[in-house]
């Protein structure tokens, strides 16, 4: 594959620091920008990395950023937002008014290739105002037509070490003698981190891909009372998933909410009514083949206290 300049962003995050090894590893030159620049020092020993301080939310700063690039590639997501109708204006700023942005860059900058990573389920009338903010940021970059060269991913939650999903029920587990919640029927295929940037990795040199949307998911649907309960089991400190009516899960969660970071959302449980998972065909493109979760997540939860302690602490994506 010839090497190319590839613009990264949400670099930083938990997705994107994989991607950034992989893109690396294929002798890719990357530019990642961050608003801080320590967010990003795990990217600073990638040999082809360069980390720039930068916002990609100012239209001046992102088209200099695009200028002089061969692809772009946006896993810029948030899971919370203040409130609004169709979504509120945290979700419209990272999720439509970007992508909307990068269109226009991408188009006035000559560059054809832009990947983007979106979400399952994502529509613009979705359940939620999350899945419908990452549908209509799918529309705004469709809307480009023929002037971008655009492939999407849609995967389901993704975990890995340092995840905010798996990590954060373990933590909660720890401290808590009960684990009351809402939906927890609700159904997840969950899909690692490395297999996810293996896939962005592999569309690069995919004429086929051009075009495509893709969902990502693992070998295996659990419900989430299952993953929580495997969480707490790994970590050493099961407690029993007790089943909020939704009344009580919707207060719960909106109580959650007033918290600096918010574990759980009135429009995360939104979100859970429409299941996770992959529809029919492979859970992942290009014939890659999904790790099972059981093949990860011991390596990162169990006996992880210490890791648990200090989770929170280090910049983190929120896919």
């Amino acid at each position: 594959m010839t090497a190319k300049n590839i613009l990264l962003l949400g670099g930083s995050g938990f997705l994107g620091g994989h991607v950034a090894q992989q893109l690396a590893a294929q002798g890719h030159r990357l530019t990642v920008p961050t608003r801080h620049r320590e967010r990003a020092r795990h990217l600073l020993v990638l040999p082809t990395a360069e980390v720039i301080e930068a916002s990609v939310h100012d239209e001046a700063a992102l088209a200099r950023l695009v200028a002089g690039q061969d692809a772009v590639i946006n896993l810029v997501g948030i899971l919370h937002s203040r409130h609004g109708l169709p979504y509120g204006p945290d979700f419209a700023r990272a999720h439509v008014e970007l992508p909307k942005r990068l269109a226009a860059a991408c188009r006035a900058a000559g560059v054809r290739r832009l990947i983007h990573v979106s979400a399952l389920n994502a529509e613009v009338n979705g359940p939620s105002q999350y899945l419908r903010s990452k549908g209509q940021g799918e529309a705004e970059l469709r809307a480009a037509g023929a002037a971008l060269d655009l492939t999407i991913f849609r995967p389901s939650v993704v975990f890995g070490p340092e995840d905010s999903f798996l990590n954060l029920f373990a933590r909660l587990q720890r401290f808590a003698p009960l684990m009351p919640l809402g939906n927890t029927r609700a159904r997840f295929q969950p899909v690692y981190v490395g297999d996810v940037a293996r896939a962005i990795a592999a569309s690069l040199a995919r004429r086929d891909a051009v075009g495509q949307a893709y969902g990502c998911c693992g070998p295996r649907v659990y419900t989430l009372a299952e993953l929580v309960r495997y969480a707490g089991e790994l970590s050493g400190h099961r407690r029993p998933v007790i089943e909020l009516p939704e009344a009580l899960a919707r207060l719960q969660a909106g109580l959650l909410e007033l918290l600096p970071k918010p574990p759980l959302s009135v429009d995360n449980l939104d979100s859970m009514e429409v299941d996770s998972v992959c529809p029919g065909g492979e859970p992942l493109p290009f014939g890659l083949r999904p790790t099972p979760l059981e093949a990860i997540a011991p390596g990162y939860l169990s006996g992880a206290s210490q890791r648990l302690s200090n989770y929170g602490r280090r910049p983190k994506a929120h896919r």
